[in-house]
């Protein structure tokens, strides 16, 4: 339908990567991208450890999968069109004791049928090659994995949107979503605005305002704090590349890794802690709302008794920086917990199901007018020019829910 107008909630990188493809491959259609805060990219977005994944970690055909590895390649060519950071410094996936290369290896599988580029296994002697500091008995090599500034390419991506007659509407807190007849009705406390359709890229709030549109209650939004340590500035030349463990299948966490950043520091971490506010980026930042809500949900006491031990040791590190430091000198035995100090943290939206399940895969669903994306978190930024392509070909077709797990 020509002359459209296309509402989306969130000024995230998906959101405003959304917003960008329908502007660009859509002409004649108005896109008005609704943001509470003041700036774009405050939450995830600009909270994210900057690292472009590869592919490695995620289920060969589930929607992360293919969304990261086509995310990848446009996310590159993007950057090299407008200069933007891109560095590809590679990757050591590294597996520090010997009881951790069967999980390697069923890694390295997993990434070779989502065709990682250059991937390969290498030994202790070629990681000491690549990494003279690094320990570890063996470690799978991703040289294309790279690092970039997802803040600056937000922006980017909200600039293309107003360049293209699009509109992107800072202080604009929903407060109500109605259906009303042929259009959307989009309302903050100070005003309403009509649209035909909508898309929801709300991230940490993806389920309240799901709910305003009358949506399912599930998946439920689980906050978890990542917090970083950073290298002292004397201590960033004993990483070359970006250092992980091998990750445990049980959870959607990658663990505690190196970082180097484009501006040349190195981050420590994340953990993952339960946060206390969905925007809890402190451990004093606590809200009673979000609290209550975590509560009174069947998923959240089951995905505690599931994973009460991993929780206290996570919270164990967020109080102790020897406790933090301590996984992480396995993988660079030169460095501890006097050479880091407290860097900065991040929350992640990740979507719980009722059942305790904590959801791996990205959930997005449409119903006759709205489109949700119920869960998308990390690899979010990297794929997030991919899932642009994948919400605006659901919100254009006639089927009623998109693919999803």
């Amino acid at each position: 339908m020509p002359d459209e107008t296309i509402g989306i909630v969130g000024a995230g990188i998906v959101g405003l990567a959304a917003a960008r493809e329908i502007a660009l491959s859509r002409p004649g259609t108005r896109v008005v991208v609704f943001e509470k805060e003041r700036e774009v990219s405050l939450h995830q977005t600009g909270h994210n450890s900057g690292v472009v994944h590869a592919g490695i970690y995620y289920a060969p055909g589930s929607l992360k999968a293919d969304l990261t590895v086509r995310g990848v390649s446009l996310l590159r060519e993007y950057c090299q069109d407008r200069e933007l950071p891109y560095k590809e410094i590679g990757k050591l996936v590294v597996a520090v004791r010997e009881d951790e290369l069967g999980r390697m290896n069923s890694l390295y599988e997993r990434a070779r049928n989502n065709h990682v580029p250059d991937l390969r296994k290498i030994s202790k002697e070629e990681i000491r090659e690549l990494e003279p500091n690094a320990g570890g008995v063996a470690a799978l090599h991703s040289p294309r994995t790279a690092i970039t500034d997802y803040p600056v390419i937000a922006r980017a991506f909200a600039k293309d949107v107003t360049d293209s007659g699009g509109e992107v509407r800072l202080g604009f807190p929903v407060t109500g979503i109605t259906e009303v007849p042929g259009a959307i009705e989009v309302a903050s406390a100070r005003e309403r605005v009509r649209v035909d359709r909508l898309i929801l890229c709300a991230g940490l709030q993806s389920d309240a305002v799901a709910k305003l549109a009358e949506g399912g209650p599930e998946p439920r939004i689980v906050p978890f704090r990542g917090e970083y340590m950073l290298l002292r500035p004397e201590k960033t030349g004993l990483v070359r590349g970006l250092i992980y463990p091998v990750p445990d299948p049980r959870y959607p966490f990658l663990g505690v890794h190196f970082t180097p950043r484009v501006d040349g520091s190195v981050e420590v971490g994340p953990n993952a802690v339960l946060a206390l506010a969905r925007e809890g980026y402190t451990r004093t930042r606590v809200s009673p709302k979000d609290l209550l809500g975590l509560a009174v949900y069947p998923g959240t006491w089951k995905m505690a008794a599931q994973h009460w031990r991993t929780g206290i040791r996570e919270y164990r590190g967020s109080f102790s920086m020897t406790s933090f430091m301590k996984d992480a000198k396995l993988y660079v035995p030169g460095i501890g917990a006097k050479d880091v100090v407290r860097g900065g943290a991040g929350v992640r939206a990740q979507a719980l199901d009722r059942d305790g399940t904590l959801v791996d895969d990205f959930r997005i669903h449409r119903t006759g007018r709205v489109t949700a994306v119920r869960n998308a978190p990390s690899p979010a930024a990297t794929a997030s020019m991919a899932i642009a392509e994948h919400i605006v070909h659901a919100v254009f077709e006639d089927a009623s829910t998109t693919r999803h797990p």
